[in-house]
């Protein structure tokens, strides 16, 4: 197949696109730096020419409620357009578990994203993940001030960004895949305590300490397991232990 990857250069999409080509695909990747700017259109319809099959793994640069939705919801109209245009067969998307009933932020945009795929008339796959191992060290990166970093109280069962990239691609090539999945790690955690795992690991920070940030409307949601799968989830390893073990050895 020939397939194109939105986001080729970020932590999923590049993952992705080896994975594909490791498969014999003809997987083509789509980023600023090759002339692909999905947001404005830009390069979007000689990037679909030819293309059976559309993975869009596009990450947005902010959280502010506003530009996030309508980056995402931009990038969905768009690339639908294009993709009509050049009789794509399938669009997959990568997107969050749990999601629909967050208010604000990231969240709000990737629900925006979805909804805006949902309308257009190339058929969508969406993979719901649960958070990236790798997340935590997002977290804190974030959120360390001095000796201490200072992680949202969440709820999580943490996955690795392999694992997903792995079931997009299978969802991308597979001809009756479901138009919904979740996929989740092996364990309910949290957050802050597997942070402070990988902050031991490293030898900083010094502290990890879970708070509630009462000024962030998802706050509640995070906290009370919003953002856990459901039953039907596919769980799928490395724990967080063992990616731990093989990101940061001992």
């Amino acid at each position: 197949m020939r397939i194109t990857v939105l986001g080729a250069s970020g932590r999923i999409g590049r993952q992705v696109v080896h994975i594909l080509k490791n498969q014999r695909h003809d997987a083509l990747p789509a980023t600023r730096a090759a002339g692909v700017d999905a947001y404005s259109g830009r390069g979007l319809a000689s990037a679909l020419s030819d293309t059976d099959a559309v993975v869009d793994a596009t990450n947005a640069a902010t959280t502010e409620t506003e530009e996030v939705v309508d980056y995402f919801r931009t990038i969905a109209h768009n690339v639908q357009r294009a993709a009509a245009d050049a009789a794509v067969r399938r669009i997959v998307l990568v997107s969050i578990i749990g999601i629909d009933e967050f208010p604000a932020g990231h969240y709000a945009g990737k629900v925006a994203h979805e909804r805006a795929y949902r309308e257009g008339p190339v058929p969508v796959r969406i993979l719901r993940a649960a958070q990236f191992h790798e997340f935590t060290e997002m977290m804190l990166d974030w959120t360390t001030q001095g000796d201490t970093a200072y992680v949202p109280k969440m709820r999580t069962r943490l996955v690795a960004a392999r694992t997903v990239a792995e079931r997009l691609a299978a969802m991308v090539v597979e001809p009756d895949a479901a138009d919904l999945i979740e996929i989740a790690g092996p364990h309910e955690l949290n957050l802050a305590a597997a942070s402070a795992k990988l902050a031991a690991r490293r030898g900083a920070p010094t502290y990890v300490e879970e708070v509630i940030l009462t000024d962030d409307p998802n706050h509640h949601l995070q906290a009370d397991g919003a953002l856990l799968p459901g039953p039907a989830a596919i769980i799928a390893g490395p724990t967080f232990d063992e990616w731990l073990d093989a990101h940061d050895p001992a």
